[in-house]
């Protein structure tokens, strides 16, 4: 009996590892792909989570395309300025705002921004 192990030189693949790629240009353009992405997503336009957009349709609230310019132009001020999550005052409504993520959490009307508080922001911006 001998001691010793001896594995075949024969590399081991994985089922349809057939076809060789140039990896070189696969990680270039999976690069490129992730910075228009992200550029994509730092710079892109407002979005509205799900919250939100149950927030605008149960009160009623609808925003027009001037009215989404505002918002976008008021989010970028904001992240300009550092901010993270902002309170927006538009038109008479009260949006709250992640600037980091470019997307609205909530959506609050004239009628029911009586007597609320707003926690966890770091800016106000009015339009």
């Amino acid at each position: 009996m001998s001691d010793k192990i001896i594995f075949p030189y024969q590399s081991i693949q994985p089922v349809g590892s057939e076809k060789k790629l140039d990896s070189s240009s696969t990680a270039l353009n999976s690069t490129a792909s992730f910075k228009s992405l992200l550029k994509n997503e730092v710079n892109g336009e407002v979005k509205f989570s799900k919250h939100a957009q149950e927030r605008l349709k149960a009160r009623n609230i609808k925003l027009n395309e001037e009215d989404l310019q505002k918002l976008q132009n008021a989010v970028d001020k904001a992240r300009a300025k550092g901010a993270k999550d902002s309170l927006i005052l538009l038109n008479n409504l009260a949006l709250i705002v992640s600037v980091r993520n470019n997307t609205v959490i909530t959506a609050v009307n004239e009628e029911n921004v009586q007597d609320n508080v707003f926690t966890n922001i770091d800016s106000a911006i009015i339009v």
